[in-house]
């Protein structure tokens, strides 16, 4: 196994996260002024039809084409069909206007069309449920936070946090920057990949945690690099197998599925990039600040000046004894070798 060492570029890559980040942002809100709102985040007319003939969505679409409506099939027999469209100011009386615009270039394309339902949903409703999509957010962020602090210390649970932040941030930015569609479905691509970010997360803290028992001769900056080494090949693996079916998709899909999938896929990205660049760095920034008020209440000394003294007694003193990854990564088999008989007797 191979040592990497990753903290070193840790600083050229928040620094690439947060000009990145900043960019896509800046970029949404000045040249577009928000993001492209779907119909579930809008008022429009919803509505439910049963379609006889060889309809599907993508020729459903195409014939309302100029309404530039969300289809979605419903129902076991798939001729049911919702369909929506956002509302438009400029028409008079939207709801009746649209609703037979739509009947009738569905009946002109198809032999039967029976509306099955109809309803406008108003602005209100569209608002409450973009509020309940922030709120939903950062409740789970919450009990991410909390089961991390539970499982780990503070010190891992706001790491990882905030390399959930970071990918929540830069997957939003880069769906505004493009002006990807924004719907329920991004609130699900969302979601996933913040689980999908913390898995990641927590299998590299897991490491550093057992490393961090195990290894007492190295510094908490050389147990990193090694807890993320060992980790690394399950990380990529998991990742591009991922990435095979979310590609696979985002190329044979079409409509909100293949915006789905595109966000997953830089979300899995990005969320590995974290894993890595975002939240390690953060824990190792943490460690040494706390050990640095550690030893400055200990010896009631500056850290400078500590350094000075350190180093005015690091000729004489002997140079402790490294070990290497491989005999590292023996150790902790071993390790946990011993804690499987234990559990067996």
């Amino acid at each position: 196994m191979k040592l990497l060492n990753v903290t070193r570029y840790r600083v050229p890559a928040l620094i690439v996260s947060g000009v990145l980040i900043v960019g896509f942002w800046a970029y949404t809100l000045i040249a577009f002024g928000g993001f492209n709102f779907g119909i579930d985040f809008q008022a429009g007319l919803s509505m439910t039809i049963d379609v006889e003939g060889d309809a599907n969505e993508e020729s459903i679409r195409e014939v309302l084409s100029s309404y530039d409506p969300q289809i979605q099939t419903t129902g076991n027999e798939g001729n049911r069909f919702i369909v929506r469209i956002a509302d438009d100011e400029s028409v008079d009386n939207f709801q009746q206007t649209t609703s037979g615009g739509v009947v009738t270039a569905l009946n002109s394309a198809f032999s039967k069309v029976d509306v099955v339902s109809e309803e406008y949903i108003e602005s209100s409703y569209a608002g409450s449920l973009a509020t309940s999509t922030i709120w939903l957010t950062l409740i789970a962020l919450v009990l991410i936070l909390l089961y991390v602090w539970i499982r780990f210390k503070l010190n891992y649970a706001v790491s990882a946090i905030t390399a959930v932040f970071h990918d929540v941030l830069f997957l939003l930015g880069f769906i505004g920057a493009f002006q990807l569609e924004f719907s329920t479905a991004t609130i699900a691509a969302v979601l996933t990949i913040i689980g999908y970010s913390l898995n990641d997360t927590i299998v590299i803290f897991d490491r550093v945690r057992e490393n961090s028992r195990i290894v007492k001769d190295q510094s908490f900056t050389e147990i990193i690099n090694l807890s993320i080494s060992q980790s690394m090949s399950r990380t990529l693996i998991t990742s591009l197998t991922t990435l095979l079916a979310v590609v696979a998709i985002l190329i044979f899909a079409s409509g909100a599925i293949q915006t789905f999938a595109l966000s997953l896929a830089v979300g899995v990205i990005v969320g590995t990039y974290s894993s890595i660049f975002v939240a390690s760095p953060i824990l190792l920034a943490w460690h040494d600040r706390h050990a640095r008020k550690v030893h400055e209440s200990i010896t009631g000394t500056s850290s400078s000046a500590a350094a000075t003294v350190s180093k005015s007694h690091s000729k004489d003193a002997p140079e402790p004894v490294k070990q290497t990854a491989d005999e590292i990564a023996m150790a902790t088999e071993k390790r946990r070798a011993k804690a499987r008989k234990k559990k067996k007797k």
